[in-house]
């Protein structure tokens, strides 16, 4: 059955680091395209970076430069890498399928890892 479950977020002062952690349970996770999204408080969910199977990543206009997404495929894990952190980035943390692959798979969101930026 197909899962996934994230991990790594906390409490970080501005300027701070963190690293988040999904472990994907599943092969369609090991053969697609993988992404994190965050859901900000009272804002829809929205994708923050993606990582093709090749290693091809792309980013949200708002995280470049500061984040980094990897992926491990021999441990179906995916990885965010967040530096110089704002207060904006505060959110729940998800990752998944690209956009277009995970409404055609139709697999749960996990619970997310929450990341709160604050002095």
């Amino acid at each position: 059955q197909e899962q996934l479950v994230e991990s790594g977020g906390g409490l970080v002062q501005p300027g701070g680091s963190l690293r988040l952690s999904c472990a994907a349970s599943g092969y369609i996770f090991e053969i697609n395209t993988m992404a994190w999204y965050r859901q900000a408080p009272g804002k829809q969910r929205a994708l923050v970076a993606a990582i093709t199977t090749g290693g091809t990543t792309n980013y949200a206009d708002s995280v470049k430069g500061r984040y980094t997404i990897s992926r491990d495929n021999t441990k179906r894990t995916v990885f965010l890498q967040m530096n110089g952190l704002e207060p904006e980035d505060t959110a729940v943390y998800y990752c998944h399928l690209d956009p277009v692959m995970r409404l055609r798979a139709g697999i749960p969101w996990g619970q997310g890892t929450q990341v709160t930026v604050s002095s």
